[in-house]
């Protein structure tokens, strides 16, 4: 799921191999004009040939890696080039045993072309799952190790409160928290803080008012002839 921290990951595992880390996105490739895609990975392999042993990273893989069958017909063909030029370059990191890894991180694993994920090439498969209770609160302690929490602040009892929570929302959860306490004019967060922090989070983006409620709501605003309230999602 996006937000896990597959970035992340990769950046760690660079820095406690102590090698050198090439990062790019998958849409970094993609050009106009043919050939220009090829020729920057073949750049960027034989530069990381030269820097071996490191960590070739490929962020956004499905820009680049989905399947040829599901591409417009008719349309350039700069993308499959590149695409090609990127498993033969692979082809070669495998052969030649140079001491380069290549990693990369999608959220649409299924619309990867199979020949990018045959044995040899990306055939390592690690899904990173939403993280757990313990995962949670030790994700909390990071992103608030600088800020000035009060004696009331339980991070367990908010990691509870926040299952299917993903590292990203937990980072923005303690941002909104810090937000709210500088609202009240205070040096310190207090657990309410965080608890009004979750529950609005909740409320803006997990329980969006469903389809039947929205056209019942329309139903009884637009047919008697009064306008919806300021801040509804019809408003």
């Amino acid at each position: 799921p996006p937000g896990t921290g597959k970035t992340l990951l990769a950046r760690v595992m660079a820095a406690q191999a102590d090698v050198p880390f090439f990062y790019c996105s998958g849409s970094d490739f993609v050009e106009l004009f043919v050939g220009r895609g090829a020729a920057r990975m073949r750049s960027l392999f034989k530069e990381a040939a030269a820097a071996a042993p490191c960590l070739v990273f490929v962020d956004e893989l499905d820009a680049l890696g989905k399947q040829r069958s599901l591409r417009i017909s008719g349309s350039n063909d700069e993308v499959e080039q590149t695409l090609n030029q990127m498993l033969a370059c692979m082809d070669g990191v495998d052969s030649s045993n140079n001491g380069v890894v290549v990693m990369g991180a999608t959220n649409r694993y299924e619309i990867l072309d199979p020949a990018l994920t045959r044995p040899g090439r990306f055939d390592r498969l690690v899904r990173i799952n939403l993280p757990d209770a313990s995962g949670r609160l030790d994700i909390l302690r990071v992103h608030t190790r600088r800020l000035s929490l009060g004696p009331s602040v339980d991070l367990k009892a908010v990691a509870e409160v926040t299952a299917q929570y993903s590292g990203a929302e937990l980072a923005a959860l303690a941002n909104e928290a810090a937000i709210r306490a500088v609202r009240r004019s205070s040096e310190e967060l207090n657990q309410q803080d965080f608890l009004m922090a979750a529950d609005a989070f909740s409320t803006a983006r997990r329980r969006m008012p469903s389809v039947e409620s929205l056209a019942r709501d329309a139903s009884k605003w637009f047919g008697g002839g009064e306008q919806p309230p300021n801040g509804s999602p019809l408003s």
